[in-house]
């Protein structure tokens, strides 16, 4: 949920008007907007070469992945890692967009821990795919838009840590 809406929800449970310092946090998530948009727009414009690039990494750093035995041995469970890979990219974009990880909570981290565990995922190598992910894609943003964009990314890790 953005920042605008959660102000004047909880103004709104409050009967009340937003307060003087929540205005603030409104105007300074417009002026943002640009910004977020920006990101948004290189992330959504690059997913293919940013998945592609984070999917070889995280072959090359876990190797057992894709080896007979391994979770992404088969060509259709590589295929599927690779679709989770966009899916997530995705998610980071509505967090950088929403300027909240919460649309990222609701959509992507809620029940996805359990349907890992299910499928025999190892949580620890989703993790390490984010962060392959990560590094993908802040690599295509300049510095400051990669600060604000990476704490999305670590939301991601953190919840699949």
């Amino acid at each position: 949920m953005s920042v605008v809406t959660q102000i004047i929800l909880n103004a709104d449970e409050e009967l009340r008007y937003p307060s003087a310092g929540e205005l603030q946090n409104i105007q300074a998530f417009l002026t943002t907007g640009e910004t977020r948009t920006r990101i948004a727009s290189t992330l959504t414009e690059n997913e293919k070469k940013i998945v592609d690039k984070a999917t070889q990494e995280l072959w090359r750093r876990r190797p057992d992945f894709i080896a007979p035995g391994g979770n992404a041995a088969g060509q259709r469970e590589r295929s599927q890692c690779i679709r989770d890979y966009g899916w997530y990219l995705r998610l980071v974009t509505y967090g950088v967009l929403d300027g909240s990880t919460e649309t990222i909570d609701q959509i992507g981290v809620l029940g996805a821990r359990e349907m890992y565990n299910s499928l025999g995922v190892p949580l620890a190598g989703m993790a390490e795919a984010m962060r392959c992910l990560k590094e993908a894609s802040l690599a295509l943003l300049s510095i400051d838009e990669a600060q604000e964009t990476a704490p999305y990314f670590d939301f991601l890790i953190q919840a699949m840590s």
